[in-house]
């Protein structure tokens, strides 16, 4: 790209969007993000865009629809003040939970949402640990999918756990999990759960041996904390020493920081693409900046480079 590299940010992560523009040693874009009376979402780009290179910071976190609303106006707007590229950063994308219909007369809503980036004028996206890593196919543009896991590895490592073994806490997550293992050098076990509703797991078996060690369970996001708390469970009554646990996004809704606190799990390792105000009191739960990696891959992108030495 010949333009400008220009970032700016809606009002779901202002703080990452901040330590991005300081790892890339640029200002954060100047914008008004707010609300008309009427509760209408209100956007007005304060800096000259056009011939540049945007990217947008706006992860779909709660208020979800609010937040969604936000990206796609400024996209809009963007687009309408001729920039010559906008890409959409999403660190969390929201409803990605629903990426395939699980009975009949429900929406697919990871495609709705997809789908409504690309018309807004999204030219390309870059997010996080995707809940299915099926949803860049819900793209027609290009999506560039950055791991978290190089960074929650490197913390694990730096503990020196004695005899690790990684827990994946069901079988869609045994890839992420197994790619962990690899990176530290330890064991795998996997948990079989089923869901009888939304947001609630209960664990049916298990497979791997977990006794007398330490037990990392790494997954993508934590909502209720309800299957975190029910696998840790499940993996002392094994023998577990003891149990951590890795995530990439902390979503935390109603009490799960409680539920966690609560729990027999050590330490929790979340990253920061979702804000949490919260998690500064919270027991045992510790929060690392994805804002650097980010920051590499913008730059790349902007400078038309390859993104894959990230993911070694």
């Amino acid at each position: 790209m010949d333009g400008r590299l220009l970032v700016f940010s809606g009002n779901a992560n202002p703080a990452l969007a901040k330590e991005i523009t300081a790892c890339l040693r640029i200002s954060l874009g100047r914008a008004m993000v707010g609300t008309f009376k009427n509760s209408e979402t209100r956007i007005k780009i304060h800096d000259n865009v056009r011939g540049c290179d945007v990217f947008v910071v706006q992860s779909t976190s709660t208020p979800v629809d609010h937040h969604l609303m936000e990206l796609l106006l400024m996209i809009d707007a963007f687009r309408r003040a001729s920039a010559a590229r906008v890409t959409a950063v999403i660190p969390y994308y929201g409803y990605a939970k629903q990426e395939k219909k699980t009975s009949g007369r429900e929406p697919i809503s990871a495609k709705l949402v997809a789908n409504l980036i690309r018309t807004a004028g999204a030219d390309r996206v870059l997010s996080m640990d995707l809940h299915a890593p099926a949803i860049e196919g819900f793209f027609d543009i290009p999506v560039d999918h950055l791991q978290a896991s190089p960074l929650l590895a490197d913390y694990i490592r730096d503990l020196n756990l004695p005899d690790p073994v990684v827990v994946s806490p069901d079988a869609g997550g045994v890839g992420r999990a197994n790619r962990f293992r690899e990176r530290i050098g330890a064991g795998l076990a996997i948990i079989a759960k089923q869901r009888p509703e939304p947001d609630t797991a209960e664990v049916v078996e298990m497979v791997g041996e977990v006794a007398g060690k330490t037990a990392i369970i790494v997954d993508d996001m934590i909502s209720t904390g309800g299957t975190l708390v029910e696998a840790a469970h499940a993996l002392l009554d094994r023998g577990a020493r003891k149990v951590y646990a890795c995530a990439t996004h902390g979503v935390f809704a109603a009490e799960a920081l409680d539920i966690i606190g609560q729990s027999e799990l050590v330490e929790t390792i979340i990253t920061n693409t979702i804000p949490q105000p919260n998690t500064a009191t919270a027991a045992r739960v510790r929060t690392i900046s994805v804002a650097p990696l980010f920051a590499e891959a913008i730059m790349r992108i902007h400078k038309d480079l390859s993104l894959s030495a990230l993911f070694s």
